[in-house]
This record gives C-alpha cells, sequence and structure tokens, in this order.
C-alpha cells in the first residue's frame, strides 16, 4: 500500500522525510495539532493530508488509525529537546512514551498489518566506556537524560509490541542528523547562526557550553533515506542504528564552520549550556543497517553545516 502516516510531520525531521515520500509517489498522511507551526512543510502542504490529532490521546489516536488504516507508519512525534526534559520530565514521559503506547494499541487493534518505524535516539546509549566504541545496536543502554529514559521506554515498548502481538514494528536509533530547518537551540543550528552573526559583525565570538562533547553527525537526508529502508525492508522487532561512524567534538565543529566562514574560532564558556549530566561520546557502528539492508551514508557533514550557515547567513 502506498500510504504513510507521519506522526511529527511539521517537525525538522518530518518535513524532510514528507518530501522524500511524495518524491517516491506515496500518499502522505501527517499528524498535526491546533499550534503546529507549518513553516517547514508550507512548501508541500498541499500535497500533503494532514490529519489532527494529538499522540497523547488514545481515542484520538484510534480514530486516526482506523480512518487511514496506513501502509507503513513513521512514528517522529516527540519532546526531543535533551535539556528541557531536565526541567519537564514528566512532559516528555507522557509525550514520547505514553504517546508511543496509544499509537501501537491503535495499530494492534484496527491496523496490525501496518509496518511502524518508532524512531529511537543515540541518547538512549548515554555513559557509553572506552570499550564500547564504537556502539553497536547490542550495547547496554545507560540513559542520561529523562529524555533518553523515555525513549527506552519507546523503544522497549515498540519491541515488546512487535513479539508479543507479531506487529510489524522496527525500532531505529539515529545518532545526530542535521539540516537547515533544524531547531535554533540545537548545538548545529546555535554555532551556525552564531557564525553567521559573527561574520557580519553582530558578536565577537562564539558562547557554547561542553566544547569536549564527541558527536556523530550526519545530515538528515541520509537519516531519512535509512527510516525509508527500514520500514519498507526491515525486519520486525530489531533495532538499527543510523549515523555517520566518525565522532566530532563540538569544539572541531567551532573550527570547522570558522574555516568555512572565514571567521575567528573564538569561544566562551556559557554555563547556561551546560547539561546537569551528559554523554562525552557518542559514535555509531552502522554495520548492521550497512549488511542487511545496503545502507550506508552518502553526504559529507562539511556539505552540511556549509549550507546551514549559508542558510542563517541569508536569514540574519
Amino acid at each position: 500500500m502506498k500510504r504513510c502516516l507521519i506522526t511529527g510531520v511539521t517537525g525538522f525531521v518530518g518535513s524532510y522525510l514528507a518530501e522524500f515520500l511524495l518524491n517516491k509517489g506515496y500518499d502522505v498522511y501527517g499528524t498535526i495539532r491546533w499550534r503546529s507551526r507549518m513553516e517547514n512543510i508550507e512548501h508541500i502542504k498541499d500535497k500533503l493530508i494532514l490529519m489532527e490529532a494529538d499522540i497523547r490521546d488514545a481515542h484520538s489516536m484510534e480514530e486516526l488509525i482506523r480512518e487511514v488504516k496506513p501502509g507503513f507508519i513513521y512514528h517522529l512525534a516527540a519532546q526531543s529537546y535533551v535539556p528541557a526534559s531536565f526541567t519537564a520530565p514528566i512532559d516528555v514521559m507522557e509525550t514520547n512514551l505514553h504517546g508511543t503506547i496509544n499509537i501501537l494499541e491503535a495499530v494492534r487493534k484496527f491496523s496490525p498489518q501496518t509496518r511502524m518505524l518508532t524512531a529511537g535516539s543515540s541518547e538512549e546509549y548515554g555513559l557509553v566506556y572506552p570499550d564500547e566504541i564504537p556502539i553497536k545496536e547490542s550495547n547496554e543502554l545507560r540513559p542520561q537524560s529523562p529524555y533518553a529514559v523515555s525513549k527506552v521506554g519507546q523503544d522497549k515498548i515498540s519491541l515488546m509490541y512487535a513479539r508479543a502481538y507479531d506487529l510489524k514494528v522496527m525500532v531505529s536509533r539515529a545518532f545526530n542528523h542535521e539540516g537547515v530547518r533544524r531547531g535554533d537551540v540545537f548545538v548545529t543550528q546555535v554555532i551556525a547562526k552564531q557564525a553567521a552573526e559573527i561574520k557580519k559583525g553582530k558578536r565577537k565570538y562564539f558562547t557554547l557550553g561542553n566544547l569536549a562533547a564527541k558527536r556523530d553527525f550526519s545530515d538528515v537526508r541520509d537519516i531519512i533515506r535509512g527510516y525509508h529502508l527500514i520500514v519498507t525492508k526491515g525486519k520486525p522487532g530489531e533495532v538499527y542504528n543510523l549515523g555517520s561512524g566518525k565522532a566530532i567534538s563540538i569544539k572541531e565543529l567551532v573550527n570547522m564552520i570558522s574555516e568555512i566562514a572565514g571567521i575567528p574560532n573564538k569561544v566562551v564558556n556559557d554555563p547556561s549550556r551546560m547539561r546537569p549530566a551528559d554523554v562525552p561520546i557518542l559514535l555509531c557502528d552502522y554495520s548492521k543497517i550497512k549488511r542487511e539492508l545496503g545502507w550506508v551514508p552518502r553526504i559529507p557533514f562539511s556539505q552540511t553545516i556549509k549550507e546551514m550557515y549559508e542558510w542563517w547567513m541569508g536569514k540574519i
């Protein structure tokens, strides 16, 4: 069936995924709420079938799944900003875990043949020891934030439904993925925006938090291509990592964008940007999805960060 449902279609990743699926000829349904910001999908809104629904409302999800009966579900809707999860932990649990249960229950009752991807996160791995790098899907999960805990719960409940009810549910654990529509509270956008401000004389230096943290950065367009492979060809009840296989520190990221922009790479520490608990390094081993589904990243991250910087240069 060429009918897809994207929860969180108006978000950063959802908007790229919707474009990708439209280009492949799918009928794309997406969930929205009355307060959803539409700028990410404004250019494709007329091609989408938008349904008002709230993943935190079980009845809303049941009505949605009963009506649409999608061939594929990409469950992306989530509270995804890690620092905010420390100030509103109950809200993040309600949205990410309870919301996922509502979708799974609706699929179980009304559309058990649907193939569903639950979008997890590399943050689930949390505290990773040196001998566990790069990180495989079998690595122990040691979450370091309420957001990460909620994603572990979402991950585990999805796999339980796959086993207990024979649902066709797969889980992804994507490492950091970036692009021009990324929210401006996330570190890559913060750095790209500040670089443009320095270039235009609106600030003198970068103000950032933990410069030592190392992350595995990918282009969002590579990640959504992986999502499509998982949901169409992946094995139900399995977890798949998605990432670049390279770790870059925040300091290295500053150096990279400073070179692109032709500006000094001076950084002043901002204590307000430090997390109560942080993850030192996240580095992906994507050999499983490469072996089973043939996915490999294609877009160099230097291209991604250059596009983000140029977008801010046009915006500021």
